[in-house]
């Protein structure tokens, strides 16, 4: 361990034993899809423990050379991974104690359900899945094979963040909390109308499309636009309320909420060839708590500082939380406001300051959510966002658009795993499968 890994596990009051872990296993690495928060994944984890990133895949050629040239500088050995065009031949080597999975969305079921069954464990990208029935099947999947699975929902894990569920939401200043607020108005619909070409020769794109419904080829797809497309994911909600769900559901101490309905469509811009929502809201109910989110992708924000975050609103104070900061505003006499910005470690991290794409203020939460991962690998208990918060968090998304679509609430039932008395919503928690990929289940896994 050098020194900047050890000032680093001291900070987290983690990772010395997960770090003495990973150095006395060697634990091996590999990584399906080398895009965008692949490598920032990855990269997170190189810094903080002495792993050894064995393999890599992809279905893009040039996007694998170039990650797998960049891991060589960055892992201590220097070595260049093995690369690999199909998951499913890295997997069959059965050299790797960790995968981690930074696909799209339509593809995060099968390759992690894959990668437990080979015996590793797995860090897979939220959301986890493009259907409920997927969850359900990944989260059978991890417990049968007895796999530690993290879930990349790193609010969880952001230090400001901790900061602010421990010196605030758990010491009681917010006193009884009502009504949250989760929101994001990010300007991030892509739009225009873009078209529909064959499929660079770098890319394979029969295999990206995978499991999901075959479009024609559109530069949006890859890299990185393919969220414009709800073939492939579940809109701005599925990628981004799940975090300020998820982070409210882990501050508040909450399960499964029971209803859920959502509203919303495109209502602004109907030239441009993304199909996901513009504008919607959804309301997450529980007992005696509203959990209510919004996202608009035009206009100007209600609060400049906060464009994405979560609002917790209780009759002793309201806590405004974010990426960026969180502020506490007391509404008990004689109580101080307090306000905490997000830790940066670019003294600590150097490579953080040229990394390109990175983003920066995300960096430590990852890192943190890494430590915490190999502290659950090394004692083979759950992380802090363990495959089965990350379902939750996750499905309660999918069945916010299924309410938006069917235009009724949906009651959810946490035993039975069904939507109560809706025979015709319980149809849509399954999406189909493209032929000749079969759709996992519980039961199959």
């Amino acid at each position: 361990m050098n020194r900047r890994q050890f000032l680093y596990a001291g900070a987290s009051g983690l990772g010395l034993s997960a770090l003495d872990f990973a150095q006395e296993k060697h634990l091996r690495v590999g990584l399906i899809g080398t895009g965008w928060y692949g490598k920032a994944d990855l990269l997170r984890l190189i810094q903080v423990a002495p792993v050894e990133v064995v393999s890599l895949c992809d279905v893009d050629s040039t996007m694998l050379a170039n990650a797998a040239e960049l891991v060589s500088t960055r892992q201590t050995s220097k070595k260049k991974p093995r690369t690999y065009s199909d998951y499913r031949k890295m997997l069959a080597e059965k050299d790797l104690d960790i995968v981690l999975i930074g696909t799209p969305d339509h593809w995060h079921a099968l390759t992690m359900i894959d990668a437990v069954k080979s015996g590793v464990d797995v860090y897979c990208q939220k959301p986890i899945s493009v259907d409920v029935i997927e969850g359900q099947a990944m989260l059978a999947a991890a417990r049968k094979y007895k796999r530690v699975v993290q879930i990349g929902t790193q609010r969880r894990s952001t230090p400001h963040l901790v900061d602010a569920r421990n010196r605030v939401v758990k010491e009681g200043m917010l006193g009884k909390v009502g009504l949250v607020e989760i929101y994001c108005y990010y300007p991030m619909r892509a739009s225009g109308n873009p078209p529909d070409t064959a499929p660079p020769s770098n890319l394979d794109y029969e295999m990206w499309t995978g499991p999901a419904p075959m479009r024609p080829y559109n530069r949006w797809d890859h890299p990185r636009g393919w969220r414009a497309f709800m073939e492939y994911g579940n809109g701005i909600v599925g990628d981004m309320a799940i975090h300020m769900f998820d982070m409210t559901r882990w501050m508040l101490g909450l399960g499964w909420p029971k209803r859920i309905s959502s509203s919303g469509g495109i209502l602004i811009d109907k030239a441009s060839k993304a199909n996901i929502t513009d504008t919607q809201t959804a309301t997450f109910e529980y007992d005696d708590l509203k959990i209510i989110w919004q996202h608009r992708t035009w206009g100007t924000p209600p609060d400049s500082e906060y464009t994405w975050g979560a609002t917790l609103y209780g009759d002793k104070g309201t806590l405004k939380a974010s990426v960026y900061k969180y502020d506490f505003i007391p509404a008990v006499k004689g109580v101080q406001p307090i306000h905490q910005d997000v830790t940066y470690e670019l003294e600590q991290y150097p490579e953080d300051k040229t990394e390109k794409d990175l983003e920066r203020h995300c960096a430590p939460a990852i890192r943190h959510h890494m430590q915490d991962f190999l502290s659950a690998i090394a004692t083979r208990g759950r992380p802090v966002a363990d495959i089965e918060e990350g379902y939750i968090s996750t499905a309660s998304c999918i069945m916010a658009n299924l309410s938006m679509k069917l235009g009724r609430t949906l009651a959810w039932d946490p035993k039975t795993q069904r939507v109560i008395g809706d025979e015709e919503a319980n149809r849509l928690l399954r999406r189909p499968y493209r032929a000749p990929y079969q759709h996992p289940t519980p039961e199959t896994v």
